[in-house]
């Protein structure tokens, strides 16, 4: 712990702290559970004078990204969370500030998708976004989406990056919890988020156009320089994650493991529910299994050299999907066997859903999990949603 104190704090108001600390311009949002309590706290610091921002109330989702975009290009350092159906509303101008270099910074409270309605967490918002060129990364705890969050105004407003940057966090399991965490000074995250300046704010003085058509003859084009400066990224985000460590004492990485020093068998999960997994893992090695974790913290950019590292010596990889794909599976474990293609033919890779709904996924759940894919190729089916009342 370095110049900081613990406090108990619910994982909204520990995101509040952070977007207060690095004295965000504008936040622009629309409340939906279980995000609600983020912008609430916030309206609430700049009512009472403790933030300094200008606080959009707009009608929807997508008026709420709209909001970004705009202030972003005028040159504001902006903030907007959602999560579930508001995500989806805010899915067509989600593309918008990826594409035009607009540095937002956005939390997602994950949360399932309708229908049934369900405002609990899964992860089927998160999937509907990997296409939409946002750096992307995985928070399992409330200090860790404090920490991202500072991060993700950092790596976004570098001015070799200028990518809006996502943290996603469990919807309810860490938005509603409240755990012990280090707050820093105000004065240390200061230091660590330098002063804002876009570089290409609009000016009336010189009135330019943005987002403009792009015929066939230059979308292509486009593109392929939006993607070479999208993968561009990553040597930022680790250089943020290391000078972040060096001062905070934390350190992140795009593929975080546990006990796989010498394990033959790996969990791979992404959010909060790895810290089940650990006790998993934990109870799993006393019975004398090889078993270790690993979590994926980067989403986007998909960090495919160090997932290829993580596995070099594992012999079964079981993947742990919160969402499902229709008619395909688990999206995770479809990416994982897409990047693993061809590097590790006497790999086993076994997929399972679970923790749909809200639905918890305890110790036991990954035991299973283990113990049915250690019975591979038995298992008829591409994959097996756990936990079902047949």
């Amino acid at each position: 712990m370095k110049k900081g104190k613990i406090v108990g704090l619910e994982g909204s108001f520990a995101i509040a702290e952070a977007v207060r600390m690095v004295n965000a311009d504008v936040i622009s949002a629309y409340p939906i559970t279980p995000q609600t309590h983020i912008v609430e706290r916030l309206a609430e610091m700049i009512a009472d004078g403790e933030l300094d921002a200008e606080f959009i109330c707009v009608e929807s989702e997508h008026s709420a990204m709209s909001a970004c975009v705009g202030a972003s290009a005028a040159g504001a350092r902006v903030f907007t969370c959602s999560a579930g159906q508001g995500l989806e509303l805010m899915h067509e101008v989600l593309y918008i500030p990826s594409s035009m270099r607009l540095p937002v910074v956005a939390v997602a409270a994950n949360r399932a998708l309708s229908g049934p309605l369900s405002v609990w967490c899964d992860h089927s918002d998160v999937m509907a976004l990997r296409d939409i060129g946002w750096i992307q990364m995985f928070a399992e705890n409330n200090q860790q989406a404090f920490d991202l969050t500072i991060c993700a105004f950092r790596i976004a407003e570098d001015k070799e990056v200028l990518f809006p940057a996502m943290v996603h966090i469990d919807g309810f399991y860490l938005s509603h919890v409240i755990e012990d965490m280090v707050l820093p000074d105000d004065e240390v995250v200061a230091d660590f988020i330098p002063e804002y300046e876009y570089p290409f704010a609009l000016d009336p003085e010189r009135p330019v156009s943005m987002g403009c058509y792009g015929p066939p003859f230059i979308y292509s084009e486009a593109k392929k320089a939006q993607e070479v400066a999208f993968e561009s990224t990553k040597p930022k985000i680790l250089e943020t994650w290391e000078e972040f460590g060096d001062t905070f004492g934390r350190y992140y990485a795009p593929v975080e493991s546990y006990k796989m020093e010498d394990a033959s068998i790996a969990l791979l999960t992404m959010g909060s529910i790895g810290e089940t997994a650990m006790l998993a893992v934990d109870e799993m090695r006393e019975e004398g299994k090889g078993v270790g974790l690993i979590r994926l913290r980067l989403w986007r950019p998909f960090p495919f050299t160090e997932l290829r590292e993580a596995v070099k010596d594992v012999e079964l990889l079981v993947v742990l999907d919160r969402a499902l794909s229709s008619g395909m599976g688990g999206p995770v474990c479809s990416e994982v066997k897409s990047a693993l293609y061809d590097k590790r033919e006497d790999m086993r890779i076994v997929g399972f859903i679970g923790g749909l709904g809200g639905r918890d996924i305890t110790i036991e759940g990954f035991k299973y999990m283990v113990n049915r894919a250690l019975e591979y190729p038995e298992i008829e089916e591409e994959f097996e949603i756990i936990g079902v009342r047949e």
